[in-house]
């Protein structure tokens, strides 16, 4: 700014020596900026300042410096910092904050402390939803501390942490919302890591820890406590060479054992540690065993998919579903085993390599078909129950055989529909069937019903087509007879257009139930078990017969003749 000057008189120079100071003092006090003033007068609501430049004193409410913690400052001639928001409102007053002021000056102290990744001074005042508020002892500001960031342990009460300084770590700031995050538990784990970090570095692999405690252990192994310095855990695997389906089956709380560190991990700050490697390993004794020979195993575990069992504590075989039953494919081992149980199995595969050992509960026994093939071959008879039923087959447990056989609904009966047939029968019925099929190598075996009975199609094994059966009606419809031949159990159909010869004669409806009548056998068919019958064909038969022995040779030669005489003697009747 340019000021007019005129040097030629001294109150001149006292003017412009004034103007400028006025000029300076004003530069500084600028809108949005934290300014500084000095404390002229205390009245019951107010707080007067006086701020060099300004045209009159700011006020600043009593109960906002008290709500800071700032009553050391109402003392006239104390100074206090404040944010200048306006130099002049529309009613002419200037207003100013305390607060403000210290919430800023607060806030860039934080965002320094967050760039430089240090941790801050601060005090829990009280709790919020979702965790505690904590406040900065240095400028006053309030942050927000969620549960979780509390403590590096499950805590309830947080009484004894309320109002006490400590450190808090900041997490995460928001300079657009105004808030900070911050957290105790990653002070608390960052002073224990160094700590933990120095104690890792006691031990290597090989290492033989005396009297570890058992801490506490979960499905996936036991924790021990290692010289009251660290904790550590021994996977379930490596607690025992026999089978463990829990650490608590052998461990209690409290009881000591050595351990052999295995594994060290100095970024997770980790030490594994194994129980069953001081003790030799059972498995250099399997050479004591031989393959496809019987020896007593001890069920120790049981799956849906087979069983566990031990040859010797620490020497653990698997007993596969398949391997339990010859005939029974999908049986569940819990019907049949449980834990405890003294069983003969055979070994079938010892595999050094990969330190496995199959065994088999079913090579105890003879295989059931090579029995059932010797003593009951097919053709023979067998006794059985019906276990199960589906839409198309019966299922029997035969008497003397651990076996399931497969009888089909076709091989019910002769006669009738094979699923009217079905219903006939029910669970736990006692049968009698034929074997018609042996499948040793497939462990399947078929057997029928009716083929214990007598077959009805036998009737027919000496008949042929054209030859004459006496038959009883059975009943009548649109679509012809129902007929039953003499001494046969078989249900057989005429058609309508086989009942006679003439049109006018073939009505279903000229006999009656229980009338005995003769057919001729139109189809026979030994292979497709099939046959039908005519009463067309037998009156032809019977028609062809007779002309065959009544008439003479040259008779055949009138027909027409005699037949044009018949036709004229009915018209001259008709006139």
């Amino acid at each position: 700014m340019e000021i007019y000057k005129d040097t030629k008189t001294t109150a001149s120079k006292e003017f412009e020596k004034l103007l400028n100071n006025q000029i300076s003092k004003t530069k500084n006090l600028v809108e949005g900026k934290i300014i500084e003033g000095t404390v002229t007068k205390i009245s019951e609501k107010y707080v007067f300042l006086f701020i060099e430049g300004l045209k009159s004193e700011p006020l600043v409410d009593i109960n906002e410096i008290k709500t800071l913690g700032l009553e050391s400052k109402l003392k006239i001639g104390e100074k206090i910092q404040v944010l200048l928001e306006r130099i002049e409102d529309k009613n002419g007053e200037i207003i100013v904050s305390a607060s403000k002021a210290q919430k800023i000056k607060g806030w860039d102290i934080l965002v320094k402390a967050f760039e430089n990744n240090e941790p801050i001074m601060g005090k829990i005042t009280s709790k919020c939803k979702g965790g505690v508020i904590v406040e900065h002892i240095d400028t006053g500001s309030l942050m927000f501390c969620p549960g979780s960031q509390i403590s590096d342990i499950p805590i309830k009460d947080i009484s004894h942490l309320i109002n006490e300084p400590q450190k808090f770590a900041l997490i995460k700031m928001d300079k657009i919302r105004g808030n900070a995050c911050v957290s105790r538990r990653q002070i608390i784990s960052s002073g224990k890591k160094e700590d933990k970090a120095k104690i890792i570095e006691k031990y290597k692999e090989g290492d033989i820890i005396k009297n570890a405690v058992v801490k506490g252990y979960s499905s996936f192994g036991c924790f021990f406590n290692v010289n009251n310095e660290l904790d550590c855990l021994v996977h379930l695997q490596e607690i025992s060479y026999s089978r463990v389906n829990h650490p608590e089956e052998v461990f209690n709380i409290g009881d000591k054992h050595d351990l052999l560190v295995i594994s060290v991990d100095k970024e997770k700050l980790q030490i594994g540690c194994s129980i069953k490697q001081l003790s030799p390993d059972p498995f250099e004794k399997v050479s004591n065993y031989e393959l496809n020979k019987k020896y007593k195993v001890k069920v120790v575990k049981v799956m849906d998919f087979g069983v566990f069992a031990e040859l010797e504590p620490g020497l653990t075989t698997l007993l596969h579903s398949s391997e339990i039953s010859w005939s029974r494919k999908n049986v569940s081992p819990k019907k049949i085993f449980k834990v405890g149980d003294m069983i003969d199995c055979v070994i079938t595969e010892i595999d050094k390599d990969k330190r496995r050992i199959a065994i088999s509960y079913r090579l105890t026994k003879e295989n059931p078909f090579d029995q059932l093939e010797r003593n009951n071959p097919v053709g023979s008879e067998v006794s059985g129950t019906i276990s199960s039923m589906n839409e198309y087959a019966i299922y029997l447990k035969l008497d003397d055989y651990e076996i399931d056989a497969f009888l089909h609904f076709n091989d019910l009966s002769y006669s009738g529909v094979p699923e009217d047939v079905a219903k006939n029968f029910k669970l736990n019925d006692k049968l009698k069937v034929k074997v018609l099929e042996i499948k040793k190598d497939l462990q399947k075996l078929r057997v029928g019903l009716k083929q214990t009975q007598k077959d009805p199609f036998d009737y027919f094994k000496d008949k042929k087509i054209n030859e004459t059966v006496t038959v009883k009606v059975l009943s009548s419809d649109n679509k012809g007879l129902t007929v039953q031949p003499e001494g046969c159990e078989l249900s057989l159909i005429i058609k309508k257009s086989q009942i006679a010869v003439s049109s006018s004669d073939a009505r279903p409806s000229r006999f009656v139930g229980g009338e005995r009548i003769d057919a001729a056998i139109s189809e026979l068919n030994h292979e497709k078990r099939k046959v039908s019958l005519s009463i067309k064909l037998l009156e032809e038969l019977q028609n062809k017969e007779a002309v065959s022995k009544f008439s003479s040779p040259l008779s055949g030669k009138n027909l027409p003749f005699s037949s044009l005489s018949d036709k004229l003697s009915n018209k001259k009747t008709k006139k």
